[in-house]
């Protein structure tokens, strides 16, 4: 009988609610916004209502701009019957933090009710400095949102990495994802902490779509809305056991409250907003090591699966004529973490550091695509030079095994260049130019001139005297000569440094003919080699050794200044760069006085 009655009651009670309801469709609307106090203090919370008398289609707010919103929209409904009429009320709040000092405007919210567009008036709010004297009117939504109850909200809310793979060998790729699952509402979320991902190399994996995809999953049972928050490839850098470090979020997240009042389970019940910190399991991973049972002595850490490809563009040049020789590697696996083959030229060709040139796909099936170490040559002398075949090796996680591949050896055929700068290789059986030091060496001659004086009354005259004379002071002299040159010159090191200013300065010398030819690429290419032959020389290191940061170490040791090494990276560069495009960050002329300058400073230094 009671069931009954109760019965009876519910359906009265909801009748009346929707007469109430349709009743109130027809009054007039009106659209009002309000604060909790006008006079806020920076970094004070206070809260800002929408209110409207019937029923929301669709709602604008403003750009709360000079202020942080915190927390909302929080939604709330209220009706009452005061001598039969009826009123429905909407209200919208937001939790606002005010960011710095002055008065500002909040401008008008819009909406559209029973078809119709309305506009809430405007509000004025001063920020002040400290504490604001005013008491706060604390809606619900509005205020401190308080800490929620971590156990119960464990199971609606949390975080987990999900990796690829639990066992990996060192140096594999492996994917990791963090995801958020819920079936409970959040209102507003803030990363608190990424990932360290301590022992593994990491490389962020991009998601293109800048909206999150929710998708239904089921754990244990329980079904969950679940959502990618972070992506990540990861290589351990050792062996072991391994973590993936923890991500950290805070949220805020509302929760349904409990009530017996049958007018607010009509308008859907009360809830309240709670803070909450979730924080992924630390996961382990197994990390196995690199089998050292047949590991190849040319393997350098790739682990993948690879290719290699060796190319050069061209097979015939002239001494002194620059080629590139390029070294490709392609494939799935560590790419970023490829180190430059080691290639071995002949001691003719001089070799420089190598530009290396990446074309990366990232995605979670891996990091694929390929890493091209192009080296610059030049040959110095005429002849046919070999370039060796290069072996690459790698190891397959898919096999476990090492996998070596070999490149295709290349015949370079070098031909007599530019004779002011050849410096020729002597081939057997016939006369080659040969370098010029100096002008200490030359060719035998082969034809002599000799002074016709005569054999009738030579002898007995003062020219035979003379000439008799002549010869042992020319041999004391000789012998003086000889002892000074061997001092002078027992350091090779040191006669090579004194040297080096003068074989510079013959290649400023042809730069300026280039120039005055018109003839630029050649001008920048004179430049260049004459600054790398000077500092060669002048620290006795091979131009095959030579780098940059070499060069930079042996300046600083001489006490050179910072700006005469920036002076000569720069001129370098722009000399490089010019010899294969064209450049207009400087004059040739500006570019020729700067390198006689920097050669220079060096020997003063």
């Amino acid at each position: 009988m009671v069931a009954l009655q109760f019965k009876i009651m519910r359906n009265i009670i909801g009748f009346l609610l929707l007469f109430w309801t349709f009743m109130a469709v027809g009054q007039e609307v009106s659209f009002t916004a309000s604060v909790s106090n006008t006079t806020v203090a920076i970094g004070e919370e206070f809260e800002v209502s929408f209110t409207v008398n019937g029923n929301i289609e669709k709602f604008g707010p403003p750009t709360f701009e000079g202020f942080e919103v915190v927390s909302g929209p929080n939604q709330s409904s209220s009706m009452t019957s005061i001598n039969g009429k009826t009123s429905v009320s909407v209200s919208l709040s937001y939790g606002l933090v005010a960011q710095k000092v002055g008065e500002f405007t909040l401008g008008p919210a819009s909406m559209q009710a029973n078809g119709k567009q309305y506009r809430s008036n405007t509000i004025r709010i001063k920020v002040i400095k400290g504490s604001a004297n005013s008491n706060r009117g604390a809606a619900r939504g509005g205020g401190d949102v308080p800490e929620g109850n971590a156990t119960d909200i464990s199971k609606r809310l949390f975080i987990r990495a999900v990796p690829s793979k639990r066992e990996v060998y060192m140096g594999e790729q492996l994917a990791v994802s963090y995801k958020l699952y819920t079936n409970i509402p959040i209102v507003s979320n803030m990363p608190e902490k990424m990932p360290d991902l301590n022992g593994f190399w990491s490389q962020d994996v991009d998601d293109k779509n800048p909206h999150t995809q929710w998708t239904d999953e089921v754990i244990d049972g329980v079904r969950y809305k679940s959502a990618v928050l972070k992506q990540y490839m990861v290589y351990p850098e050792r062996f072991g056991k391994l973590t993936l470090d923890p991500l950290e979020m805070s949220f805020v997240i509302r929760q349904t409250m409990v009530s017996n009042d049958p007018i607010e389970q009509f308008f859907g019940g009360s809830y309240k907003d709670v803070k909450y910190k979730a924080k992924s399991i630390p996961l382990a991973i197994s990390i196995k090591p690199l089998p050292e049972v047949g590991k190849p002595a040319s393997f350098q850490g790739a682990v993948g699966k690879f290719t290699i490809t060796g190319s050069v563009d061209k097979q015939e040049v002239k001494a002194n004529e620059a080629f590139n020789y390029s070294l490709k590697v392609s494939g799935t696996g560590n790419l970023q973490l490829l180190k430059t083959p080691e290639i071995t030229v002949p001691a003719d060709i001089e070799k420089y550091d190598p530009k290396i040139n990446d074309q990366f796909n990232k995605s979670l099936s891996g990091i694929s695509g390929s890493r091209e170490f192009s080296f610059l040559m030049i040959p110095r002398h005429e002849g046919n030079f070999k370039l060796p075949s290069i072996t690459f090796s790698y190891f397959d996680p898919s096999t476990g095994k090492y996998t070596s591949l070999t490149t295709s050896e290349y015949t370079i055929k070098v031909a007599k260049g530019d004779p002011n700068q050849a410096v020729t290789a002597y081939v057997p059986g016939a006369q080659q130019d040969v370098k010029t030091l100096d002008k200490d060496i030359r060719y035998i001659k082969t034809t002599a001139r000799g002074m016709d004086i005569g054999s009738k009354g030579f002898f007995g005259s003062v020219w035979f005297y003379i000439v008799l004379l002549l010869g042992p002071l020319l041999f004391i002299a000789a012998l003086g000569y000889r002892s000074w040159y061997k001092k002078n010159n027992s350091d090779a090191i040191l006669v090579k440094g004194r040297k080096a200013n003068k074989i510079a300065a013959k290649h400023l010398a042809t730069a300026y003919i280039k120039l005055q030819a018109g003839d630029k690429q050649a001008f920048y290419e004179a430049i260049y080699k004459g600054l790398y032959g000077y500092l060669s020389d002048k620290f006795n290191i091979p131009v095959s050794e030579l780098n940059k940061e070499m060069i930079h170490e042996r300046l600083r040791a001489r006490a050179s200044s910072e700006d005469l090494v920036n002076r000569l990276d720069e001129t370098l560069d722009l000399c490089e760069m010019a010899r294969f495009a064209p450049v207009s960050a400087a004059t040739e002329n500006e570019v020729y006085e700067k390198a006689k300058n920097i050669i220079h400073e060096i020997e003063k230094d």
